[in-house]
């Protein structure tokens, strides 16, 4: 196999390394490296005190879940520059997973979600078992103090496995400064949703400011950002991080509208959590925003009370909400704006092809990531 860095100087469009890599056998090697790296730094951190192990087997658990959609669209950014297969590049990408793993134990965090990947959370994971202990409350503030400090290893991690990557200091450079703007736009999207979550608020709620929350939250750092960091580092010009920009902008919002849909009528088997976490949080979700803007007064209150936590009735809320999702038409909008932002990304990944823009093993690639991230069901 050619190393990106020694062996892409003259493969642009059609080079003899310009050959698809299959989904599933790129996540096989972003598993690995992320592997390698979470044993040798968390043996460097059992290393320190042997009360740490647990820390140690909760960021191992962490790293070695996901899809790997960041990394690939990574991977796939460098790969449309015109540079060739490596290990190096390989290692750059699985960094976007780091990210995306301290991303989700902060929400998680944030949102009190007990379960992720069917798996107690990060902050129920590491509330200490050790006797002597105080009562419940001082123990699970103990395993949020330390879930907050897991996530926060997890960010530091991103940063080094990128710079470390293998790849020459020059072309990070040329990446290095999105990662501030990932990082920025990340938590102003945090920031946001905590900020318009009003649990018991039976007003009407804009979904612009929904989707400007999906925008940040989620979809810049799920497929844009990471389609720009391959890009740069891949010395792509800036008609290609436009094309990415018109590309992965409405691809990420589809595909954090589809997991919102998913969270309320997907089944805990497959998306691993609650159906509850957002009605209990009332999270200002596109679906929840449409169905109070299409609601009655009188179903507007009804959204107004299901926010209340009441003992045992969990399944009849759940019910009652799925009902109103439909009787509104929310869930049928969102399926709809689902719908127009996959084909705006289709068509643009046609056009750049049509232009010169992308070469057809990229193209092919980046439909079938769009696919991969939509084709998720209940």
């Amino acid at each position: 196999m050619t190393t990106a860095a020694t062996g892409s100087a003259g493969a642009r469009h059609g080079g003899p390394e310009q050959t698809a890599v299959p989904l599933s056998a790129l996540k096989a090697r972003v598993d690995h490296e992320l592997a390698v790296f979470a044993r040798d730094e968390t043996a460097l951190l059992e290393a320190i005190d042997p009360e740490l192990k647990p820390l140690g087997d909760q960021l191992r658990s962490i790293v070695s879940r996901g899809k790997r959609l960041r990394a690939a669209f990574c991977y796939w950014g460098w790969r449309a520059a015109g540079r060739d297969d490596g290990d190096d590049v390989v290692r750059a990408a699985a960094a976007m997973e780091l990210v995306h793993a301290a991303a989700v134990v902060h929400d998680d965090i944030i949102d009190h979600s007990p379960v992720r990947h069917g798996l107690p959370t990060a902050h129920r994971a590491l509330v200490p078992a050790r006797k002597g202990w105080p009562g419940g409350a001082g123990r699970a503030s103990a395993g949020r103090a330390l879930a907050l400090l897991t996530g926060d290893l997890l960010i530091s991690w991103a940063g080094q496995l990128f710079t470390e990557c293998g790849l020459p200091s020059a072309y990070l450079n040329r990446a290095r400064p999105l990662w501030a703007t990932l990082a920025r736009e990340l938590v102003a999207g945090e920031c946001l949703e905590v900020l318009r979550t009003r649990p018991g608020a039976d007003d009407a709620v804009d979904p612009g400011d929904s989707l400007q929350i999906v925008r940040y939250k989620t979809a810049k750092y799920t497929v844009e950002h990471p389609l720009h960091i391959g890009a740069l580092l891949g010395g792509a010009p800036p008609a290609l991080l436009e094309v990415f920009t018109a590309y992965g902008v409405p691809l990420g919002e589809a595909f954090q509208l589809r997991d919102d849909l998913l969270g309320v009528f997907g089944t805990p088997d497959t998306t691993g959590k609650s159906n509850l976490d957002d009605i209990d949080g009332a999270r200002p979700t596109v679906l929840l925003a449409l169905m109070k803007q299409l609601a009655s007064d009188g179903e507007r209150r009804e959204l107004r009370l299901m926010s209340e936590r009441r003992p045992g009735a969990g399944a009849e809320r759940l019910h009652r909400f799925r009902e109103l999702a439909e009787r509104t038409g929310a869930r049928r909008e969102v399926e709809d704006l689902i719908a127009a932002r996959a084909e705006a990304a289709a068509e643009v990944v046609d056009a750049a092809l049509d232009a010169g823009l992308l070469a057809p093993h990229v193209a092919a690639a980046l439909h079938e990531l769009a696919r991969h991230c939509l084709a998720r069901a209940a």
